[in-house]
């Protein structure tokens, strides 16, 4: 695929479609470097990353589906949204924790450092889309909970979690947009 094929055929493939394999910790890795490469202003480089595998992610499972109960006010749908989280967790192969750490020389606003941090997850995006792994990004309100958990710093935020498992993306079609003509001012 070049370039265009891979931001086209770019798209959130969620867990139940997954298919049963291995991600390679090798593939990770470069996963995690260029997400590394991103812009950033003033290269503060805001972003920071956790990998869940194994009993780790089925331990991480078992946190996030504590922390959305405590976060939905008692509502009478928890046990089956925490047994929604759990599944979607045993389904992926790989989690990773996406997190954003404010410049502490406060040189650039935070809306810069988050950005900078959703370009990561871009790179992110589209290394999975070059290689056949599905991925999303969930970003649920009931991180906001789970500092302790995460042992985040004064200054470091929870951004949600990146998912991840094999996929093919060839069978994946362009979706159809607003023309970006319908979007453009020229002036020249």
């Amino acid at each position: 695929m070049n370039i265009t094929d891979i931001i086209q055929r770019r798209r959130a493939v969620y867990p139940n479609q997954y298919e049963n394999a291995e991600i390679e910790d090798s593939f990770i890795k470069l996963l995690l470097k260029n997400a590394n490469t991103a812009p950033t202003h003033k290269l503060t480089q805001p972003w920071f990353f956790k990998v869940y595998k194994g009993d780790s992610k089925d331990s991480l499972a078992i946190e996030m589906a504590n922390y959305y109960e405590q976060f939905s006010n008692g509502s009478n749908l928890v046990e089956i949204k925490k047994k929604k989280i759990i599944e979607k967790c045993k389904l992926s192969n790989c989690i990773i924790a996406v997190f954003m750490k404010k410049d502490s020389l406060n040189r650039v606003p935070e809306w810069e450092e988050i950005a900078a941090t959703a370009m990561a997850v871009q790179n992110m995006w589209l290394t999975c889309t070059a290689n056949n792994v599905g991925c999303y990004w969930s970003t649920p309100k009931y991180t906001s909970l789970m500092n302790n958990f995460f042992k985040l710093k004064e200054g470091e935020k929870s951004l949600g979690f990146f998912y991840l498992g094999k996929f093919n993306h060839s069978e994946i079609k362009p979706k159809q947009r607003i023309s970006i003509d319908e979007k453009v001012e020229w002036n020249n």
